[in-house]
């Protein structure tokens, strides 16, 4: 195998917080949901079912949670072949080539 012949390959992730923040909005809206109902069977004779629904619709929810997630971060990630001898320039408004504030 000749050492000329490997491309270069450029991995970039181009997910924001504006990807996913609508995931973890409604995340966030069953995790209320339950904890409210949970609540409204607090004064039953057996309080251990509230916990139990609880316990279910977070467990029940999570998979989904973490499938959206993984989606939506695998439909982010670019992999593109880059030419030899080209230089990668950084992609404009990347949050990690971002220079952090100076203390003042």
């Amino acid at each position: 195998m000749n050492m000329n012949n490997i491309q270069k390959y450029r991995f970039v992730c181009t997910l924001t917080f504006g990807d996913i923040y609508g995931q973890i909005i409604v995340w966030l809206i069953t995790i209320t949901v339950s904890l409210a109902a949970a609540m409204a069977m607090m004064g039953a004779r057996k309080p251990i079912y509230a916990l139990a629904t609880v316990g279910l619709i977070i467990l029940l929810s999570l998979p989904f949670l973490l499938f959206a997630f993984v989606t939506t971060l695998l439909n982010h990630i670019e992999l593109t072949a880059t030419e030899p001898g080209t230089r990668s320039e950084p992609i404009p408004g990347n949050v990690s080539q971002q220079q952090p504030a100076p203390v003042s």
